[in-house]
């Protein structure tokens, strides 16, 4: 077994029964079998301002646990941030600094001391930060010092609801990728977006309930819930829309609504399909310009039994293209002097950013910075953006007549 092979076993051999407060002293350790130094583990915060090192002695022990090092790095101006924005590695005098990723979903970074040249180190620390990644991941859902690590300030019970219901922020394949933003991150309550795969198909939907408060974060809760109960059944979209409308009346009342976006898209050949219960219809960005919006009769807000019947609509993507779904907090946030961020400041900024060539998730990042900044960093409402491009036909699907 050569040193990097011994790292990467010594690793996995350690993952089962794993904490968070043991996962740096096993990664520096295993990490120096293959030669590498000082390894330190850096989680983002739950907005994309900081990272935090995972010293496994908890915040209190702040940098005394870090030695001579940073316990929290901004991501602005720093090669950790560097690397974190990018999704790359990056190195300067033998310190290399490596995105977590999850797919496409930056999680933090690793910090990595090597005397070896680029070529060697790179793919190396790249396999390494993504099992690393995988660790990290596996012990969040029972680990409270993972939360406390990427959290800022305390958070909402109706935000608490919504973090724990929500999917991944990200994800990438060969036919997708997908990314949102949720704010503000410690009070939301009843924005919610929800995805899921099924065979070829991307289920997708965003939903906006009314209020913000905890009855609107257990409205969003419940509308998820019904929509995946539905989904899972193999129910059809207009039967998924009046499914959950049926379990929000059932089980909160006339009262309680909530707008939505239901969409399916067929990764093999392009096809979207959806259906518009009261929500802003998608942007289409295509060939890098704004498209329009996807135009479909909507129908009532689910929970408010207005009988109005779903459209099914349809729209065939071309590769590359990318949908842009977005609430109200978004396009009606307003400055001190009462002029909304608007859909065309909304779609320009997005444009210049995509011109940049910006991994998506950054793009977001950036976009949640641009809308809080409007509203001196005081959102009056949610305010959720999702993006999701198709990349075209995977040449690796039997469905893609490849050899």
């Amino acid at each position: 077994m050569t040193d990097n092979e011994r790292m990467l076993a010594g690793l996995l051999d350690a993952s089962h029964g794993l904490t968070l407060e043991q996962m740096p002293r096993l990664v520096r350790e295993q990490a120096a079998h293959a030669g590498l130094g000082n390894a330190l583990i850096y989680l983002a915060d739950l907005q994309g301002d900081v990272l935090r090192a995972v010293t496994g002695r908890g915040l209190d022990a702040g940098a005394d646990a870090c030695g001579h090092d940073a316990a929290e790095l901004p991501i602005e101006g720093t090669l950790a941030g560097q690397s974190f924005t990018g999704l790359e590695p990056v190195h300067e005098a033998g310190r290399w600094w490596v995105p977590l990723l999850n797919g496409s979903e930056r999680i933090g970074v690793l910090r990595i001391d090597s005397d070896q040249t680029p070529e060697q180190t790179a793919p190396l620390l790249q396999r390494l930060a993504s099992l690393v990644t995988l660790l990290l991941l596996s012990v969040e859902p029972q680990s409270d010092s993972f939360a406390r690590l990427t959290r800022r300030q305390p958070m909402t019970v109706a935000a608490e609801l919504q973090w724990n219901l929500m999917p991944p922020r990200a994800l990438i394949n060969t036919q997708v990728t997908l990314s949102a933003a949720l704010e503000p991150a410690y009070q939301v309550a009843g924005d919610a977006f929800d995805y899921a795969l099924a065979d070829h198909t991307v289920h997708l939907e965003i939903f906006d309930a009314m209020g913000h408060d905890v009855a609107a974060g257990l409205t969003a809760n419940l509308a998820v819930a019904a929509c995946r109960n539905a989904r899972r059944q193999n129910l059809g979209l207009a039967a998924t829309g009046a499914f959950v409308e049926r379990v929000l009346i059932e089980q909160l009342g006339p009262e309680p609504y909530c707008t939505a976006l239901l969409l399916d898209l067929d990764t093999t050949t392009g096809q979207l399909t959806w259906i518009n219960h009261g929500h802003h219809p998608p942007v289409v960005i295509r060939d890098g310009a704004w498209s329009g919006l996807l135009s479909c009769p909507p129908a009532h807000p689910l929970g408010t039994d207005l009988g109005i019947e779903a459209t099914l609509c349809r729209e065939q993507l071309r590769p590359g293209d990318r949908l842009v779904l977005y609430t109200d907090g978004i396009t009606e946030a307003r400055d001190p002097r009462g002029e909304e961020f608007g859909l065309e400041r909304f779609m320009d900024f997005i444009m210049t950013h995509n011109a940049e060539g910006l991994p998506i998730p950054e793009t977001l990042r950036r976009l949640v910075r641009s809308v809080l900044d409007y509203q001196n960093g005081q959102l009056q409402d949610d305010a959720t953006v999702v993006f999701m491009e198709w990349r075209g036909l995977d040449p690796a699907s039997p469905d893609s007549g490849m050899p």
